[in-house]
C-alpha cells in the first residue's frame, strides 16, 4: 500500500510537470520571433482588441503616432480606433470655440493637439498613395464642421482653420511638389475654390465681403501662415495666384493680405486711396511681394513682380502715391530698386521724380534713414544712359518736391481738410522731409569732394 501510495504521489508531480510545459510551449509559441503572428502583433496578440484600445486611451497622441509605426497590424489596429466612437471623440476634438479657458492656454494646447493628429495620419497613411491618403484623412475630418470653408458661423473666432492648417502642414511636411500640387488640387475639389476665387474677383470690391473673408482665411489658415521655410510659403502662394491674369493676382493679393477690420473682417478696400495708411496696414502686403521675389523659382521673373506691384497700386482705384512709396519700402532695397529702375527705363522721369519725394516723406514721418532715399536715388541715377538724362531726373527731383509741397499748400489754404488737421501736418512733414533729403544730398557731396 504504501508503494502504491509513493507510486501515485511520485505520478502527480509529473503530470504537472507536464501541464506546464504544456503551457510553455504554448506561450513560447506566441513569443517565437518566427512566428508570422509575432511578427505583425507581437505581444499585443494576447489581449483582447477592448484591452488594447484601453490602454490607447492612457497614450499621448505622439505616442500612438509611434505606435502605429510598429507593424502593418498595429497600424490597422490604430486607424480601426481611431473610426470607434470614442477614439473620434478623443482624436477629433472640436473645441475650437471655448470661452472657458484663456485665450492663449486653448488656442496652445488645441494647436499643438492636430500637430500630433497629423503627424499620427501622416505615420498611419505612409503606405497608401496620395490620392488614397487624401480620401480617407478628408472622410475622417469631414465630420468636423468648422475646417470646412463655409462651416463655421463665426469664423473670425473660430479656431478650425488654424487646427486644420497645422494638420496638413504635419501631415504633407516633407512631400516633394508633386505630391503638394495633388494636394492643392485635392483641396479645390472639395471646398470649390477656384470657382469661390473667380466670383471674388470678377465682382465689385467689396459688394460679397463675406466670401471675401472666407478667401482670405482659408487661403491664410490653411494654407499659407503655418510653414516654418519661405519656400514652402511661396509655393503655395503660388499655388493660388498663377492660375490667374495679372489683374486678378492682384486682386486676389489685396484680399488675402490686404487691411481689414477688426469688427467684422471686411476687406478695406479704399484705405490706400482714401489717405496715408500706416505699417501695418502694408506689411503683410510687402512681405508676400518680398516672398515671391526673394526665392529662386522660375515661376516669378522680376518683371512680373514688377508687372503684380503696378496692378496692385491701382486696387480699386489708383493708390494715394505716398502708399504707394510705403509699401515700395517695406518690400525692401531689391524690389524697390527694381520697380523704379524699370520707370528710369521706360522713360518716365518725372513720375520717379515724384516717387522719389514720397520715398523721402515716407522716410520723415516713419522716422526711417533719410541717407537710405537719397542713395536709393542715387542708385537709380546709374540707369539712365547718359548725364543728359540723369541731370533732367534730379530736376525733376527739385520740381517734384516743389510741386507736392504747393498741391499741400493749397490743400491747407483752401481749408478742405479734417478736424485732426491731417493736411497741415502732411505739409510739415513734407518740408522737414525735403530740408533733410538736401541735408544728406549736401553731406554726400561735401564727402565726394574730399575724397
Amino acid at each position: 500500500m504504501t508503494s502504491k501510495i509513493n507510486n501515485s504521489f511520485t505520478l502527480i508531480p509529473k503530470e504537472k510537470y507536464k501541464r506546464c510545459n504544456r503551457g510553455s510551449a504554448s506561450f513560447s509559441n506566441i513569443l517565437d520571433s518566427g512566428s508570422p503572428t509575432m511578427s505583425t502583433f507581437g505581444h499585443f496578440k494576447v489581449l483582447p482588441l477592448e484591452i488594447f484600445q484601453i490602454i490607447l486611451k492612457y497614450l499621448s497622441v505622439k505616442d500612438v503616432s509611434m505606435l502605429s509605426m510598429v507593424s502593418k497590424t498595429v497600424n490597422q489596429h490604430i486607424i480601426n480606433y481611431i473610426s470607434t466612437s470614442s477614439g473620434s471623440k478623443r482624436l477629433l476634438l472640436q473645441d475650437f470655440h471655448n470661452p472657458e479657458l484663456p485665450d492663449k492656454n486653448q488656442d496652445s494646447y488645441i494647436m499643438e493637439h492636430y500637430k500630433s493628429l497629423g503627424l499620427l495620419f501622416k505615420r498611419c497613411t505612409l503606405l497608401l498613395p496620395t490620392k488614397e491618403r487624401l480620401r480617407y484623412i478628408h472622410k475622417k475630418l469631414s465630420e468636423i464642421s468648422c475646417f470646412k470653408f463655409n462651416g463655421c458661423a463665426a469664423p473670425m473666432q473660430c479656431l478650425g482653420l488654424p487646427c486644420y492648417g497645422i494638420f496638413l502642414q504635419t501631415l504633407i511636411a516633407g512631400w516633394d511638389e508633386i505630391e503638394c500640387h495633388r494636394v492643392y488640387n485635392f483641396l479645390c475639389d472639395l471646398t470649390n475654390l477656384s470657382r469661390k476665387m473667380q466670383t471674388a474677383v470678377c465682382s465689385k470690391p467689396g459688394s460679397i465681403h463675406k466670401l471675401e473673408l472666407r478667401i482670405r482665411l482659408f487661403c491664410r489658415n490653411v494654407l499659407l501662415d503655418h510653414w516654418t521655410h519661405r519656400s514652402d510659403s511661396a509655393f503655395w502662394l503660388t499655388r493660388i495666384l498663377k492660375p490667374w491674369p495679372m489683374v486678378n493676382q492682384a486682386r486676389l493679393l489685396y484680399i488675402i493680405f490686404g487691411p481689414i477690420s477688426p469688427q467684422n473682417g471686411k476687406v478695406v478696400w479704399k484705405k490706400m486711396i482714401e489717405g496715408p495708411t500706416d505699417e501695418s496696414s502694408l506689411k503683410c502686403l510687402a512681405d508676400a511681394i518680398k516672398l515671391l521675389y526673394d526665392i529662386n523659382s522660375k515661376e516669378w521673373s522680376t518683371d512680373d513682380v514688377i508687372s503684380l506691384l503696378d496692378e496692385l497700386s491701382v486696387i480699386p482705384q489708383e493708390w494715394l502715391l505716398e502708399n504707394n512709396a510705403h509699401l515700395l519700402i517695406l518690400s525692401g532695397n531689391s524690389i524697390c530698386f527694381s520697380f523704379m529702375a524699370s520707370k528710369a527705363v521706360n522713360g518716365h522721369a518725372f513720375e520717379l521724380a515724384k516717387l522719389t519725394v514720397f520715398l523721402a516723406l515716407v522716410c520723415e514721418k516713419e522716422l526711417y534713414r533719410m541717407d537710405w532715399a537719397v542713395k536709393m536715388m542715387q542708385n537709380v541715377c546709374k540707369v539712365f544712359n547718359s548725364q543728359m538724362e540723369r541731370n533732367n531726373f534730379l530736376q525733376n527731383v527739385a520740381s517734384a518736391f516743389a510741386c507736392v509741397i504747393m498741391e499741400m499748400l493749397q490743400s491747407v489754404i483752401s481749408g478742405d481738410h479734417d478736424e485732426d488737421n491731417r493736411d497741415f501736418l502732411n505739409l510739415f512733414h513734407l518740408i522737414h522731409a525735403q530740408a533733410n533729403f538736401h541735408k544728406e544730398v549736401l553731406y554726400m557731396t561735401m564727402n565726394t569732394v574730399s575724397s
